[in-house]
C-alpha cells in the first residue's frame, strides 16, 4: 500500500529542514528528501554568520533587518553550542561612507530588534585600542559592534535531527524526479541516488525548498508555473591563516560600497567573503574564480598592514544564494527577504519558497507552515521560538560553565578535544563519548582532533555516509589534518563502508 503523509518537502537546506523541524513539531507526518547531502548545497556555504545584515539599512529593508535581530536573540538561546557572539570592528574610510551614517546605523542596529543579550556599539581609536594594531595607520577611527557567529551547515543538521526525532523522514541521497497532483494529493516519486530504486509516496501537500533548483523543480518535477524568479547571486570565500592577535573580527568597506567580513575560523585562520556576482550557471558547479580571490585579497589589503598574498589562500569556497528577483539591477541590492508562493489552483498545495537568509530561517519556517493553515487545520501551534536545537540545552547557555563540567565528568579528556565536542554536539557529547573512560576508548585517531568514536557518531546519527560529510560539513577536520591523514583516513572510511554494507 502506499504511504501517505501530510507534507513532503524537496530540499534539504536550512529553509526544508527548518520547515520539516517546525512541521513534525505540530504533529504533522513529514518526509524529508534531499538529492545529495544536507546542506550539500548554498546552506554549508554562507558567511557562517547569525546577523541582522547591517548594510540592508542602506535599502531601507528595516523589517528585514528587525526579523533577523530578533531572530539572532531566538537562535543564540536555542543552539549556543553552533551559534555564539562575536564582536566586529568596522575601521571607517572617510571617503565611502560619512562616519555621522555609519554611527547612524549602528544605532539603529543596536536598538531595531530589542537587543538583550549582545553588548551595544562602542567608538574606536584605532590609534590607542588594541583592535587598531593591525590597520594601517591611515584608518584613526572605526566602531565595534555585536553579531553572532553559526557553524552553518550543523545548523541544517541539528533542524533535520530535531525533525526526525520528532517523527519526521530524513532522505539523503534521494532525488524527487516527479510530482504530479491527484485530486487532492500529490504523488511523488523518489529516486535513491546510489542504488537507482525508486518509490512512490503521496502527499497532502508539497514544499518547494530547492534553494537554487526552486525553479528546476517548478517547471521539470511539478509540472507547475510560477509568476516568480529566483536571481543566482555566487559568493565566494577565502581562508587563510589568521594574521591579527584578539577573537574580534573586521568588517571593511571597499569602494563599490560592498562590505566585506573578516572573521576569525576554526581557532588559527580566518574566513574573508563575500563577493556578489550574478551568476548563470549550473549551481553544483560553482566555485571562487581568481578575480574574485584577488578582490577579496585587494580590500584586506586596503586596510590591514600584514598584506596577504595569493599563496597565503588555503582554501576556498563559493555558494549561490538563491535570491527572490526583485528586478535590482546591482546584486548586492537585490532582498535578502523572503517570499512564499502558494499554488492551490490544481487542488493540493504547492509551496515554493524563494529567497531567504540563514539568520531568518527559524520565521521562515514557522510562516511557511502556517500558510498551510486551510490545509492542516487542526495541526499544533507556533512552538519553535523557545525549543532548543539538539545540544542546545545547556543551562543559562552558557557554554564555557558546561565546558567544565565536562572536565570534571571526564578528566582524561583534553580540554581542547572536549571544547570541539562542546561546540559541536553540546549536550550531546555524552552521547559520543559514550563509555569511554580514557582517549583510546575513542578509538583510533585520524587527525589532531578526529577520533573514531565522532565517525561512527556521525555514521550513526547524522546522516553521513562519505568522508567528505564528516570532514567538510558535520565538522571541519579537513582543515586540521594533512594532506596524507586525510587520503589515509578516506581509505579507512572506505573500507568500513565497504564491510557495513556487506
Amino acid at each position: 500500500m502506499t504511504e501517505t503523509v501530510d507534507l513532503f518537502i524537496i530540499g534539504g537546506g536550512i529553509n526544508g529542514a527548518g520547515i520539516a523541524r517546525d512541521a513534525a513539531g505540530r504533529g504533522l507526518s513529514v518526509i524529508l528528501c534531499e538529492k545529495d547531502d544536507l546542506a550539500q548545497g548554498t546552506s554549508s556555504r554562507s558567511g557562517k554568520l547569525v546577523h541582522g545584515g547591517l548594510r540592508y539599512l542602506e535599502y531601507y529593508e528595516f523589517r528585514l533587518v528587525r526579523e533577523a535581530l530578533i531572530e539572532r536573540e531566538v537562535l543564540l538561546e536555542s543552539a549556543p553550542h553552533i551559534i555564539w557572539p562575536m564582536r566586529f570592528v568596522l575601521p571607517h574610510s572617510p571617503q565611502d561612507r560619512p562616519a555621522w551614517l555609519v554611527r547612524l546605523g549602528l544605532f539603529l542596529y543596536d536598538h531595531l530588534g530589542g537587543r538583550k543579550r549582545l553588548p551595544g556599539t562602542r567608538t574606536l581609536d584605532l590609534r590607542r585600542d588594541p583592535e587598531g594594531a593591525p590597520i594601517k595607520d591611515a584608518y584613526t577611527k572605526g566602531f565595534e559592534y555585536s553579531d553572532c557567529w553559526v557553524d552553518d551547515a550543523r545548523l541544517v543538521i541539528l533542524n533535520a535531527l530535531d525533525a526526525a526525532e520528532r517523527g519526521a523522514k530524513v532522505l539523503t541521497r534521494t532525488a524527487c524526479t516527479l510530482a504530479r497532483r491527484e485530486g487532492d494529493l500529490w504523488k511523488v516519486e523518489m529516486t535513491d541516488t546510489r542504488t537507482g530504486a525508486s518509490r512512490i509516496v503521496m502527499a497532502r501537500a508539497l514544499v518547494n525548498a530547492g534553494g537554487p533548483w526552486v525553479n528546476d523543480i517548478i517547471n521539470r518535477v511539478a509540472g507547475s508555473n510560477s509568476r516568480r524568479n529566483v536571481r543566482l547571486v555566487k559568493g565566494s570565500h577565502i581562508i587563510v591563516p589568521k594574521f591579527w592577535e584578539g577573537a574580534q573580527a573586521y568588517l571593511v568597506q571597499n569602494t563599490d560600497k560592498r562590505v566585506i567580513f573578516i572573521n576569525p575560523y576554526e581557532g588559527d585562520k580566518a574566513l574573508i567573503g563575500t563577493t556578489d556576482i550574478p551568476y548563470d550557471g549550473a549551481p553544483e558547479d560553482v566555485a571562487a574564480g581568481e578575480d574574485e580571490i584577488a578582490y577579496l585579497i585587494a580590500t584586506v589589503n586596503r586596510y590591514f598592514k600584514q598584506a596577504l598574498r595569493r599563496e597565503d589562500v588555503l582554501t576556498s569556497f563559493s555558494g549561490v544564494r538563491p535570491l527572490y528577483d526583485d528586478g535590482q539591477g546591482n546584486p548586492s541590492a537585490v532582498t535578502r527577504d523572503y517570499v512564499f508562493d502558494l499554488d492551490t489552483a490544481g487542488g493540493a498545495p504547492l509551496l515554493n519558497i524563494f529567497g531567504g537568509k540563514i539568520t531568518t530561517f527559524r520565521k521562515l519556517a514557522e510562516h511557511g507552515v502556517q500558510r498551510l493553515k486551510a490545509t492542516f487545520p487542526n495541526m499544533g501551534a507556533d512552538w519553535t521560538a523557545k525549543a532548543h536545537l539538539p545540544g542546545g540545552d545547556i543551562d543559562n547557555a552558557d557554554v564555557p560553565l558546561f565546558l567544565e563540567a565536562l572536565a570534571q565528568e571526564y578528566p582524561w579528556l583534553p580540554r581542547h578535544l572536549a571544547r570541539h565536542y562542546a561546540r559541536l554536539y553540546g549536550t550531546r557529547t555524552r552521547a559520543l563519548i559514550g563509555g569511554a573512560k580514557g582517549l583510546s576508548d575513542l578509538g583510533q585517531n585520524f587527525g589532531p582532533q578526529l577520533y573514531e568514536a565522532e565517525v561512527r557518531y556521525l555514521v550513526d546519527h547524522e546522516w553521513a555516509e562519505s568522508a567528505e560529510d564528516i570532514l567538510w560539513r558535520r565538522t571541519k577536520h579537513r582543515l586540521h589534518m594533512s594532506q596524507s591523514q586525510i587520503a589515509a583516513f578516506e581509505a579507512w572510511f572506505a573500507s568500513n563502508r565497504e564491510a557495513r554494507s556487506a
